[in-house]
């Protein structure tokens, strides 16, 4: 069985996986090439491909026309919680399995939430560039706030969510989250009380994003959303990049409705140096790197190579996206294997 990935960055374990099962082969296909790549994965059973959308051409795209020029592929890995490079509709139409990693980077991107938050409320861009200018006059000009006994509201609480939720009870925080797919009963054994998405921008201190990019999450944080936010609120995303409307936030920190925002996400990755909420001081920016740390994609990288282990197999891996294809993927393995 044919493995394929593009000549991204990956955790080296990844490859050393791949390679130690006598049952799998393993090829690395040029990023940036043409038929060479073209031809790599019209002949592969499985391929990992990149969660990054900015990384990966929109040509390697998991698409309804990538689909079509790979008769052979069985199955599909994201290299991240997320699967932006991947339509998996289109997957489960032509009997392609998709996994993600969702929980391998959990504890990298649960600690990047508290990053961005305590950078936010201790002022430590604004300390950092006062010392640096030489106009540090007083230590009261640069004063912080605490986190103790304030309001954080969750949209989403899957595994990231959960271990901030974790994390804020110990700073002393309410928590309260929002999540369609979980009952109450659920959301309050993960550590929040459960409310209502209105309910919960109007009571929450700080709003932190932990919910995927699809079509039900795409822009719900716009300018009626922000505005319906507590005034002072803090906005904080280490979601995805186009769940919030990036013009809206910054109307709204201009406007002084909200008192702050900590981003690990863009719409374009890198964003642009001119993008106006980098030039703010009351926003903290990091370039998508709350998943990546060593341990974190070491966590992506084998959790990857296991699953494709296991779906060429004939084993139900632990991150199937679209489940219900599973038992046409078992025929179409079952008929290569013939």
């Amino acid at each position: 069985m044919r493995v394929v990935r593009l000549d991204l960055w990956i955790d080296p374990v990844f490859d050393a996986s791949i390679e130690r099962d006598e049952a799998l082969s393993l090829e690395v296909l040029p990023a940036h090439g043409g038929a060479v790549t073209a031809s790599g994965l019209a002949g592969a059973q499985a391929y990992h491909v990149s969660a990054a959308k900015d990384e990966v051409p929109a040509r390697w795209w998991v698409s309804e026309s990538l689909l079509a020029q790979c008769p052979e592929l069985l199955c599909v890995s994201s290299g991240g919680a997320g699967y932006d490079t991947v339509d998996v509709a289109a997957c489960t139409r032509a009997g392609v399995a998709v996994v993600n990693q969702a929980g391998a980077n959990a504890a990298s991107v649960a600690e990047m939430t508290f990053a961005l938050l305590l950078s936010l409320v201790k002022r430590l861009r604004e300390s950092q560039a006062a010392l640096q200018s030489g106009t540090a006059a007083s230590r009261e000009a640069l004063m912080g706030r605490e986190i103790e006994g304030r309001v954080l509201g969750l949209v989403g609480i899957g595994e990231i969510g959960r271990r901030v939720a974790r994390a804020a009870a110990g700073f002393g925080m309410r928590v309260m989250a929002f999540d369609p797919l979980l009952s109450p009963e659920e959301i309050r054994s993960r550590g929040a009380e459960p409310a209502g998405f209105a309910a919960l921008l109007e009571a929450a201190d700080v709003v932190s994003l932990h919910c995927p990019l699809n079509d039900d999450t795409r822009g719900m944080l716009g300018a009626e959303a922000f505005g319906e936010m507590k005034p002072g609120a803090l906005f904080i995303s280490t979601a995805r990049g186009g769940i919030h409307d990036e013009g809206a936030l910054l109307s709204a920190l201009q406007a002084g409705r909200l008192a702050g925002a900590g981003l690990d996400v863009w719409s374009q990755e890198p964003p642009s140096p001119g993008n106006g909420l980098l030039l703010r001081s009351d926003v903290v920016a990091a370039y998508h790197t709350g998943g990546v740390t060593h341990e974190g994609r070491r966590k992506v990288a084998q959790g990857s190579a296991t699953q494709i282990a296991e779906m060429l197999a004939g084993r139900r891996p632990s991150r199937l996206l679209n489940p219900e294809v599973w038992p046409r993927f078992l025929a179409r393995l079952a008929q290569r294997q013939r």
